[in-house]
């Protein structure tokens, strides 16, 4: 498996961090995130000083901000949601990879994506020859977010596009709001992947940090933990 960029120019104020987790050993998904790690990031977050937010909140929308694209309300960036989540006590629990990627985007303030690799490349027999591809969602583009069959808008938003169901042409499968349904890790899964959404403007040892400590909390729990960051497109 490797990683492309379409030659976007949208794409220039961004840069990705990719972990790789694989074996995920389900059995032992308590320890990575153990209960005091969780509460220590959540304290944290409440005490982020009000003007470091505010720059940090701006820097991930103008990432973001293409064409007709607009980072605000429903389709704000998902680190802004685990950060109001986390101060109004409700921080959600999925499975312990999901928590490890929502404590991290929380901690970094980066928001993340994490996706079944298997259900991405579209099974074990495309993971050597297939690529990810980073590209601005086309019109008319869109996926099903939630069992309930809401749907998210795609047009000029940062996406990442993998094989699912089946498919021949690469089609988006994670963006940094909303993880399409088709390729969600559920309990089970034998690999995945994390991506971190980072802009371009910010320090490298962040994006290096919010990787490290994802290797650290997943590799707890797998065989094998693979880094590479940060990505950069190639522009014309």
């Amino acid at each position: 498996m490797h990683f492309e960029f379409a030659p976007d120019p949208g794409l220039g104020k961004l840069c990705l961090g990719l972990t790789i987790l694989e074996g995920l050993e389900w059995g032992r998904g308590t320890e990575v995130v153990p209960e005091l790690l969780r509460e220590e990031i959540l304290a944290a977050a409440a005490a982020w000083p009000p003007d470091i937010l505010e720059k940090k909140k701006r820097a991930v929308r103008d990432m973001l901000r293409n064409g007709r694209y607009k980072p605000a309300g429903r389709a704000k960036p998902s680190s802004e949601y685990l950060l109001s989540a986390a101060l109004e006590g409700d921080f959600p629990r999925v499975n312990p990879f999901v928590d490890a990627v929502n404590l991290a985007s929380l901690k970094h303030q980066l928001p993340m994506s994490i996706f079944d690799l298997d259900k991405a490349l579209g099974g074990l027999a495309g993971l050597e020859t297939r690529a990810l591809l980073c590209r601005l969602g086309r019109p008319g583009e869109s996926y099903v977010f939630n069992a309930g069959g809401q749907t998210i808008d795609l047009e000029d938003l940062v996406c990442v596009c993998g094989y699912p169901e089946g498919s021949e042409e690469a089609r988006p499968i994670v963006n940094p709001v909303r993880d399409s349904m088709a390729t969600k890790l559920f309990e089970g899964g034998r690999s995945a992947a994390i991506i971190i959404y980072a802009p371009a403007s910010v320090e490298s040892d962040g994006l290096d940090d919010a990787m490290k400590d994802l290797a650290l909390w997943c590799g707890r729990a797998c065989e094998q933990v693979s880094l590479a960051g940060p990505l950069v497109p190639s522009l014309p």
